[in-house]
Order: structure tokens, then C-alpha cells, then sequence
């Protein structure tokens, strides 16, 4: 008989065995179950983190004074040649006497305005100027980089006038030659001044930012980032 008690015994133990076996297995299985709905949190997560910026990629600096430097010049040489072939002789008639070029001096603001401020609208173009070099160090925006640098054109134009021609430092008078008429005098750094300001206004009417991006696109990622929030924490709710 002790034989066949024996093999019970055996037979016991093996049967111990499988079940401590099955229970390990299925507490493996659980516990990578478990993993799972953490993973789709972490990928939406990974998701929301990779969503593509609606900011350009590149900074439009070199845009910027590529503008300015080329209105700069063109009203600088412009000037030169008023200076040396039109003050002080007969007006040239481009449509008649509807307009004319006429080499005339400006000791006020564009378009002859605010003659008695010269120093304060000396002072005004360099704040300008300053403020434009700042605002480039976030500038991502092809329309806005065209907008500042006809703006910062045109400020250095007058600006260089300002400190360069008599009757002196920083009271120096402005060249002026387009004379359309019943309309003041103005040059090219005027011109150049205003198209920018009204780009600067369409662009701000539009919505677009110099950054780049657009009014309430700031919202998105926070947005998303909620949504992804939302979706790992449901997951985990329907395991748990």
C-alpha cells in the first residue's frame, strides 16, 4: 500500500505545481493588460507633443534688411541726384503740373508736417529704428519682414538727413522732390514709410502675427493636449 500512497502524493504535487503555474501565467497576462492602456496614454501623449508648429521654421531677419537696405539706397541716391542736378533750378513736369519733381527742403515730419519739431521727430525716427531691431528677434513672418524693413527703410533715409544736412546735428532738413499737385512734397523714404505702415495695418486686420502664427492659433496645442489627457484617462478608467 505504500507504494500507491506515494503516487497520490506525487500526483498532489504535481497538480500544486500546474495551479501555482496557470496563477503565475495569468498574473503575468494581467499585469501586461494593465501596461496597455498606460501605452495608448503615453502615445497620445507622444501625439500631442509632436503636433506640428504653426509657426515658420526660420526667422525672417535677413528679409527684413534685405527691404531696408534697398529702400535705404534707392532714397539715398535719389537725394544725391536732387541734390546735385534739381535744387535751385526749374521743376522737371512729369504729367504737367500734375507732377513734377522740385528739389525743395523739409525741416518737418513726411510730407512737411510738424516743421517746428525737427529734434522730436529726430528722436521719434531713432525710437523707431530701435524698436523694429527688437521686434526682429521674433520675427518668422515674410509679409511682416517686408512691412518693417520699408518701414525701417525709410526711417533710416530721413533719419541720416536728419543728422547729416544742415543747418545741423539732428536738425538737419529732409530732401524733398515728388511734388504731386495740391499735395505736399514728399521723397522716397516717405513713400517707403507709409506702404509699410499700411501693410503693418492689413496685416494686424488679418489676423497674422510677426511670429507668424494667426489670432487664436495659441489655443490648439492646449486644446489637444486636454483631449489626449481626457482619452488616457477613460482608457484607464475602462481597465480599471
Amino acid at each position: 500500500m505504500e507504494p500507491a500512497i506515494g503516487t497520490g502524493a506525487e500526483r498532489r504535487d504535481a497538480n500544486a505545481s500546474l495551479v501555482d503555474k496557470d496563477s503565475t501565467t495569468d498574473g503575468t497576462d494581467g499585469t501586461a493588460g494593465s501596461q496597455e492602456p498606460a501605452e495608448r496614454g503615453d502615445d497620445g501623449a507622444a501625439d500631442t507633443t509632436a503636433a506640428p508648429s504653426a509657426r515658420p521654421p526660420h526667422r525672417r531677419v535677413a528679409v527684413l534688411l534685405g527691404v531696408a537696405a534697398f529702400a535705404f539706397a534707392l532714397d539715398l541716391v535719389s537725394k544725391f541726384l536732387v541734390v546735385a542736378h534739381l535744387e535751385g533750378q526749374p521743376p522737371i513736369d512729369l504729367l504737367g503740373d500734375w507732377l513734377q519733381f522740385r528739389g525743395t527742403r523739409n525741416p518737418g515730419a513726411a510730407f512737411g508736417m510738424g516743421q517746428a519739431y525737427t529734434i522730436v521727430f529726430t528722436v521719434i525716427a531713432a525710437a523707431v529704428i530701435v524698436v523694429i531691431l527688437r521686434l526682429s528677434r521674433r520675427l518668422y513672418s515674410l509679409p511682416w519682414a517686408v512691412a518693417l524693413g520699408l518701414l525701417l527703410g525709410g526711417a533710416l533715409g530721413n533719419l541720416t538727413d536728419r543728422v547729416f544736412r544742415s543747418p545741423g546735428f539732428l536738425r538737419g532738413h529732409v530732401v524733398d522732390f515728388v511734388a504731386p499737385k495740391h499735395f505736399a512734397v514728399f521723397n522716397l523714404a516717405d513713400s517707403a514709410i507709409v506702404v509699410g505702415g499700411c501693410l503693418i495695418v492689413l496685416l494686424s486686420f488679418l489676423g497674422l502675427q510677426p511670429d507668424g502664427t494667426r489670432d487664436g492659433e495659441g489655443d490648439g496645442p492646449d486644446t489637444a493636449g486636454g483631449e489626449g489627457t481626457d482619452g488616457a484617462s477613460s482608457e484607464g478608467d475602462g481597465t480599471r
